[in-house]
């Protein structure tokens, strides 16, 4: 039997050329594998829960952790092996308020930037700046640590085994974990009605791949797209590769109105732009392995905050001690609709979103802090083929699940991973055949 080997360079290069059609498809494979976790049995299909166990996670040295994530579907079973690294945080946002004003460290692009354009600070909104004034931004000071540019990206493998127990594919993780978890995460983003604004927490592959497949997906409905990280440094990087490399370019020029930033937390006015940023915010991604919350839960929570309807994704955070949206938040998506408001705001789902209830019960910081039930959560691959029935029903002439379809399409949604092995497989089995019908990586025979 042949074994296909792929590195993380080859699986980027085979991720980057995927068109629209094959994304869909591939989503829909995944939304189809997660139902199937939700609500099959062992005599039905594979891909059940029962056939998922629980990951291991080992403690490594240099504040690493090592996960062991052994999975199945109808047709492979395999094993994902990565090492994370987690980044100590800094204090927030508290101290934030004492940093210098004079050390901007925020920017904002346009896709139709012109080279005649000029970089500037000040303490307003963060100025128009060029992509071929890229290069200047790193002279912008940076108040992140050193922990904050190492990297939290997997490192490690998939290994993919065919029916009979022979290994067919060995992925390295990297790529294709940033990949599948941004696939999963925008399954819901796919289909909200309103995507105008973006804010992307976090500048590494994540990051990358959230911006990317929401480009790739609804980017002609996309006018902004502001990036807040720590390190201003590592969101230029990532700035300037969206706005220098070939494989952008027909992102960039899908849309003329198309716009980003970047948000430092060195940035004088950090505390106001980030709250008026979350504000305006249809979509929040958030990509960090954080310890804390990324913004106060009063962005969201207050009357004013509750006025509009978004969708907010938390995939950085997958231990107990580790936190991205503040635990009110969570307590509020879940909390009972009073009859009467004597404020207008966004519907809500009265649960949580999440890709495997007992996984996130057991290691999501988030949850755990909210103190929510089993109850008050739903997991995404029971969500979204009743959604599917409910469009094929309202497509037929009925009424379909009319308060369902308004929430997930414009109400307040919350969506909590910390990912699933059974994700690895299933996308890992979709790259292996690409690859392999487009030439991509390198077989061994006989292995």
């Amino acid at each position: 039997m042949s074994l296909t080997v792929l590195s993380d360079a080859v699986i980027r290069s085979l991720l980057f050329s995927l068109t629209l059609e094959d994304v869909i498809n591939l989503q829909e494979n995944l939304s189809e594998a997660l139902h199937e976790y939700s609500t099959g049995t062992q005599e039905t299909t594979g891909c059940c829960s029962t056939n998922q166990p629980q990951r291991i996670s080992i403690p490594a040295a240099n504040n690493q952790t090592t996960l062991f994530m052994p999975a199945s579907t109808s047709t492979s079973r395999g094993i994902k092996i990565a090492t994370l690294a987690t980044a100590s945080e800094p204090t927030r946002p508290d101290s934030l308020q004492s940093l210098d004003s004079t050390h901007s460290t925020a920017s904002t692009l346009n896709s139709q930037s012109t080279p005649s354009s000029s970089l500037s600070t000040s303490n307003s909104t963060p100025p128009a700046t060029p992509a071929s004034q890229l290069s200047k931004l790193s002279r912008a000071p940076s108040h992140s640590t050193a922990a904050s540019s190492q990297s939290t990206s997997p490192i490690g493998s998939l290994t993919l085994i065919a029916s009979t127990g022979a290994p067919y594919a060995f992925l390295a993780a990297s790529e294709l974990t940033a990949f599948r978890t941004a696939l999963a995460a925008t399954i819901i983003f796919r289909r909200r009605t309103n995507v105008h604004t973006v804010v992307v927490f976090g500048a590494g592959l994540q990051a990358l791949w959230h911006i990317r497949l929401a480009l790739l997906l609804r980017g002609a409905d996309i006018h902004h797209i502001h990036i807040v990280n720590r390190s201003f440094e590592r969101a230029r990087q990532l700035m300037t590769e969206i706005y220098t490399s070939d494989s952008w370019a027909h992102l960039r020029k899908a849309n003329e109105k198309l716009d980003f930033s970047i948000l430092g937390a060195g940035y004088g006015e950090y505390n106001r732009i980030l709250k008026e940023r979350v504000r305006k915010a249809d979509i929040i991604f958030c990509c960090t392995p954080s310890t804390t919350p990324l913004f106060p839960a009063e962005h969201l929570t207050s009357t004013e905050g509750r006025k509009k309807g978004r969708y907010l994704s938390a995939v950085g955070s997958y231990r107990q001690q580790m936190i991205e949206l503040h635990p009110d938040i969570l307590r509020q998506a879940v909390a009972p609709e009073h009859k009467y408001h004597h404020h207008k705001h966004a519907q809500k789902g009265g649960v949580v979103v999440v890709d495997s209830l007992s996984a996130c019960m057991k290691e999501a910081g988030e949850v755990k802090q909210a103190g929510l039930t089993a109850e008050q959560l739903v997991e995404i691959g029971e969500l979204v083929m009743v959604k599917k029935a409910s469009m094929m029903e309202i497509a037929a002439g009925g009424e379909g699940e009319v308060g369902l379809k308004k929430w997930l399409m414009g109400g307040n949604v919350v969506y909590k991973s910390v990912g699933l092995g059974l994700m690895d497989i299933c996308v890992g089995e979709d790259v292996v055949t690409l690859a392999k019908e487009r030439g991509y990586g390198k077989t061994v025979e006989g292995f």
